[in-house]
């Protein structure tokens, strides 16, 4: 019997074994997922989680729950793959042979790259809400805190997520006006990118509701290093914002099995081609998720997309036929502006996030790069959505991997 080995629970590995448990013949197929954790995260509740909009058991449940029946969840830790005699090495020295490896290995947060970052202010003074445990300090902190400079940072692209920062500083701004307290608090959003996003287009739009919001944006800030003592992060260029409390994103890495392994480039990112999800050295591994090194966003939805794309070239080949399937970049994603209102971008490798209309051309119901209550429903809706669709790769009606252009306004 051939087998399938699928290295992440996270996910894109989840998703990948529902999809290939529904097609695999399972006379000929084995397949088995492995990781050493026992949770599954929501990651987007991350975001909600500082503000006590969301609780600890809303976004945390059992990898098992998802794991279908017929797969193998191996619960150990992964300690090497060595691709050239198809294994993958387990931390109790077992070793799994597999004919076909999925790395579904997603990404890290790494304080450690940048110099005072995870230093004697962190955990104080100095937060993330890019880790379960981080978000939950962060809440805590924001109980009690009285005021003063927050900076919030994103240290160096990619991230997950790269909208993500900016919803926390809308959102801030939102959870001081509710507290009473908004003017005690300067918000500077402070971004290595020129600008506030990363396409034109909607950076305009952003960058407008910073300024309605009176966020301060510091563009171009090629961090150094944290200055815990006086409270600073400092760039190359001699530029030091002040603060009182700083929420960074720190540098964004692929799992460190990856460099053990030797498969990433500088960020552990594993080359991947960006159609067909397949290793660009090694064309019996397929890579998912963050774990790729793909020009798009490192974002849930592009994960959903690239599992449908994926499990169709994996099924071409095992049959021994050309693979088909092209990824086309597809994401979108609901952007949380504060005061119970969102924004929803839609965009692909090649066209950037435009007005118009989702998922129905000329229908909607969304409305896209606009902000509405109803966008912020969906994005609060999409918690339901991830736990008992997404996740089980079951479809969502209307919504197709590859990008739709009808209702897009690109004139």
């Amino acid at each position: 019997m051939k087998r399938i080995v699928i290295i992440g629970a996270g996910t894109g590995g989840t998703m990948m074994a529902q999809h290939l448990g529904k097609e695999l013949d399972r006379k000929e197929w084995s397949l088995s997922i492995v990781d050493e954790r026992k949770e599954h995260y929501y990651q987007p509740g991350f975001l909600f989680l500082p503000f006590d909009q969301y609780k600890p058991e809303d976004i945390v449940k059992p990898i098992s729950e998802f794991i279908p029946k017929g797969v193998d969840f191996v619960n150990i830790k992964f300690e090497k793959i060595m691709p050239d005699d198809r294994q993958v090495i387990l931390a109790n020295g077992n070793t799994l042979i597999y004919d076909i490896l999925i790395i579904a290995t997603g990404s890290e947060i790494a304080p450690e790259e940048t110099e005072g970052m995870g230093g004697s202010e962190w955990g104080k003074s100095v937060f993330t809400f890019y880790t379960f445990e981080g978000a939950k300090a962060l809440r805590d902190k924001l109980k009690t805190w009285p005021g003063g400079k927050m900076v919030v940072h994103i240290t160096e692209m990619p991230i997950k997520c790269p909208v993500a920062p900016l919803e926390f500083a809308f959102q801030a701004d939102s959870f001081f006006k509710d507290k009473g307290m908004r003017d005690k608090v300067d918000i500077t959003y402070v971004t290595p990118l020129s600008g506030a996003f990363t396409k034109p287009k909607a950076t305009a739009t952003l960058e407008y509701l910073l300024k309605e919001k009176n966020i301060t944006i510091e563009s171009d800030f090629a961090i150094e290093s944290v200055d815990n003592e006086h409270k600073t992060i400092n760039d190359y260029g001699g530029k030091a914002v002040p603060f009182d409390i700083l929420v960074t994103v720190p540098t964004n890495k692929g799992s460190m099995l990856i460099e053990r392994s030797g498969l990433g480039d500088e960020l552990n990112f594993i080359p991947t081609d960006k159609t067909t999800l397949q290793s660009k050295k090694y064309p019996d591994i397929f890579v998912i998720g963050d774990a790729t090194n793909v020009p798009t966003s490192k974002a849930g939805s592009v994960v959903h997309f690239e599992a449908e794309i994926l499990t169709e070239n994996i099924l071409s080949y095992i049959k021994g036929q050309k693979m088909e399937g092209e990824f086309d970049g597809h994401a979108n994603c609901f952007i949380e502006t504060g005061g119970g209102k969102a924004l929803l971008i839609d965009f692909n490798y090649d066209h950037e996030p435009v007005t118009g209309t989702f998922p129905i051309a000329g229908v909607g119901p969304l409305r896209l790069l606009k902000e509405s209550r109803f966008n912020h429903w969906g994005k609060l809706a999409f918690k339901w959505v991830y736990w008992n669709m997404l996740l089980k790769a079951r479809p969502i009606p209307f919504v197709s991997a590859r990008m739709n252009v009808a209702g897009k306004n690109y004139n």
